[in-house]
């Protein structure tokens, strides 16, 4: 995105309901303080949260276990917000857990990311995007909330910085590789990387998720949701058509719609044509996690169409 602009969603958002609404600090008080940079915002506890907005801009990432490119996008998120050094909050929602939130933000497809600066929503983006891209979006960000008089940040100690956090254990080489190339958005780098660890070892269930995770972000990148859409409903039989907008649904969070239309296609499709469809459905469980109970309703019609 080129812009960001608390207008944008003035009137949208609706964070009436979730408001604390304490005697505000005196001149010369203290700089609120959190136990983490990175917080677990819930429907109970997102007023306090709310009122930090205004001292920082306070990130709110919606997400849900189930969402793969959440779990592209969110890391991504909370290590920027975490090389601010307290000048950003960022407040994670898990939208499975927290309806009213969910329904406050009018959450209509995750990975959803939005602003908070002096209770004011600010609009950031909705689905996967690189490293850089968030990183100019958090600039825009700051800059946004200085033009509004928030500058605050948060006390390093309370923030929990010390001590600090252990080392996480060093990537191997193919998937250092493969996130540095999704960093900067070459995710065809990424998905080669991938695919020589898994060529080296079948067994590596990281690179098989990373693989497919990427996989769909490649394929929608440069992607028109509309023309997508035309062209699969003037095409109900068109692969690749159908293809397209399963992959933008389940980008979007809408898992169950774009199961539905894979297995509407295969149920339609002549038997010899049948295994790509098949293939693609596959690969999407695999995304979302064999546990998931959309995951296994989906594979209980696939193996009835089968036999």
């Amino acid at each position: 995105m080129s812009e960001i602009s608390p207008a944008a969603l003035r009137g949208a958002v609706d964070l009436s309901s979730l408001r604390n609404r304490p005697t505000p600090p005196a001149d010369g008080a203290p700089t609120p303080g959190v136990v983490d940079l990175v917080v677990d915002a819930t429907d109970e506890t997102f007023g306090q949260i709310l009122e930090l907005s205004r001292t920082v801009p306070v990130v709110v990432d919606l997400w849900a276990e189930w969402c793969g490119p959440c779990k592209q996008l969110s890391p991504i998120i909370e290590k920027v917000t975490r090389e601010l050094g307290g000048r950003v909050l960022l407040a994670k929602v898990d939208v499975d857990a927290n309806p009213q939130l969910a329904q406050s933000f009018r959450a209509q497809s995750i990975p959803m990311v939005v602003a908070l600066i002096a209770g004011q929503p600010v609009p950031m983006f909705t689905g996967a995007v690189p490293e850089q891209q968030v990183r100019d979006v958090f600039a825009q960000l700051l800059q946004v909330a200085a033009q509004n008089g928030v500058t605050g940040t948060l006390s390093v100690a309370e923030a929990g910085a010390e001590p600090a956090p252990a080392a996480e254990p060093e990537l191997p080489p193919l998937h250092a590789e493969a996130f540095a190339a999704i960093e900067v958005g070459d995710y065809a780098a990424a998905i080669k990387a991938y695919e020589k660890a898994l060529a080296e070892n079948p067994r590596d269930e990281d690179a098989l998720a990373g693989l497919g995770q990427v996989r769909l972000l490649d394929r929608v990148q440069g992607l028109d949701l509309q023309a997508a859409r035309a062209a699969a409903a003037e095409g109900p039989l068109d692969v690749q058509a159908q293809f397209d907008v399963a992959d933008l649904d389940l980008a979007g969070g809408h898992v169950d719609d774009a199961f539905g239309r894979l297995l509407d296609l295969f149920a339609q499709l002549p038997s010899d044509q049948r295994a790509p469809v098949r293939e693609r459905l596959v690969e999407l469980f695999g995304l979302i996690g064999a546990e998931d109970p959309r995951v296994v309703s989906a594979r209980n019609r696939l193996s009835s169409l089968l036999f």
